[in-house]
């Protein structure tokens, strides 16, 4: 059909007339630039599902960090992860490495608490550390109603002006080890005491395997942010 004859008909019956072929070709390299793009995002996809256990295991070996210990006046046990804190703790006194053990009084203002369905979180951590043979002499309290790390780092940091250790060991599950060296070199960037931050596996979890859990997906995940969080706000 010519210009001339699709100019003299009705507008219903233009608007059914084809595309000139320029605007049709105006849209091949855009179409073959999408396509590209949609190719090579799912062979990354499919690269990554099928690699996928080296890459995460790669990923959770950049992000942990864990510092070799040495014998310490006390280590110290933070507020959260009672399968890993206190049991790390415990084994560090067994092994003679720490003489005390000193733990976080941290906040529980819970009504579950309140009314006794959940045992306080410090009792809990004291409950095991003596259950695994630690002596309740050996077991003493710090800081009170502690909300989060950079609490317990001031508290503790309170702690070692009145009693002056040499060193302090803080065993911290392998995710939030960084976050938690970070925070407490800040607080104690201006004080004569070495501070070491060795990370331990969670029962359920380790670095060669944390990406089979929910759970320990969710952790990773929270402890990348909270480690930014901090880094921003302290």
């Amino acid at each position: 059909m010519s210009l001339e004859d699709q100019q003299s008909l009705p507008l219903s019956c233009q608007s059914l007339a084809p595309n000139p072929p320029a605007a049709r070709e105006g849209w091949t390299p855009l179409f073959r630039r999408l396509t590209g793009i949609i190719v090579a995002v799912a062979i990354l996809s499919i690269w990554l599902w099928i690699e996928r256990s080296p890459v995460l295991r790669e990923a959770a070996d950049l992000w942990i960090v864990s510092d070799p210990i040495t014998p310490a006046d006390a280590a110290v046990v933070l507020g959260g992860e009672l399968d890993v804190r206190p049991f790390a703790a415990a084994k560090l006194y067994q092994q003679g490495l720490v003489k005390k053990i000193l733990v976080s009084q941290v906040d529980d203002n819970y009504p579950a608490v309140a009314i006794g369905v959940e045992p306080h979180h410090t009792e809990a951590n004291r409950l095991v550390l003596l259950k695994l043979g630690v002596p309740a002499s050996a077991i003493e309290m710090f800081g009170k109603a502690n909300k989060n790390t950079r609490d317990e780092a001031v508290a503790l940091l309170a702690w070692s002006e009145l009693h002056h250790p040499a060193a302090l060991i803080i065993p911290m599950d392998i995710f939030g080890a960084r976050r938690v060296r970070w925070m407490f070199d800040q607080e104690f960037s201006r004080q004569q005491v070495r501070i070491e931050v060795p990370s331990f596996d969670a029962p359920n979890y380790s670095s060669t395997n944390w990406w089979h859990s929910d759970s320990s997906i969710v952790a990773f995940q929270n402890e990348v942010l909270k480690y930014f969080y901090y880094r921003l706000k302290y």
